[in-house]
């Protein structure tokens, strides 16, 4: 292998690495964002919670009616802050499953059968791990 092509291989493993970071990074700022904004809204919706612990502390304590995707969905599109601070949570989760996903991409277009296997049987994995979840959910 010559310079320029271990070269080109280096600059193009950078750009990778520089689109996996970016990936995350954006993942968590905006999960951080969407949560944020989920528990002002909260405390806009229920003012009281701002001065009274026990009210606070049952908010807390109380089962979450939000036991799958569509019903965070639903409480999203209510615009209720719960569901938004749900909404945050599971963009927060998803982040690195994307980098995951990506990766694989990534390794198929680098031509490196070893890496695509195992981050797409690790990809298999989390997205078996979900269904699973899911159904004893």
């Amino acid at each position: 292998m010559n310079r320029s092509a271990a070269a080109s291989d280096d600059e193009r493993a950078r750009t990778v690495e520089l689109l996996i970071s970016r990936l995350l990074r954006i993942g968590v700022f905006t999960s951080f964002a969407v949560i944020v904004l989920g528990a002002v809204l909260s405390f806009v919706e229920r003012s009281e919670l701002l001065t009274s612990p026990d009210l606070l502390v049952q908010l807390i304590n109380r089962p979450n009616p939000l036991r799958n995707v569509t019903d965070v969905l639903r409480s999203v599109a209510r615009f209720e802050g719960r569901g938004i601070v749900m909404l945050g949570l599971l963009l927060l989760i998803a982040t690195p499953v994307l980098r995951v996903f990506v990766s694989a991409f990534v390794f198929f277009y680098q031509r490196d059968r070893i890496f695509v296997l195992i981050t797409s049987g690790v990809f298999a994995l989390l997205m078996l791990s979900f269904l699973i979840g899911t159904a004893g959910g």
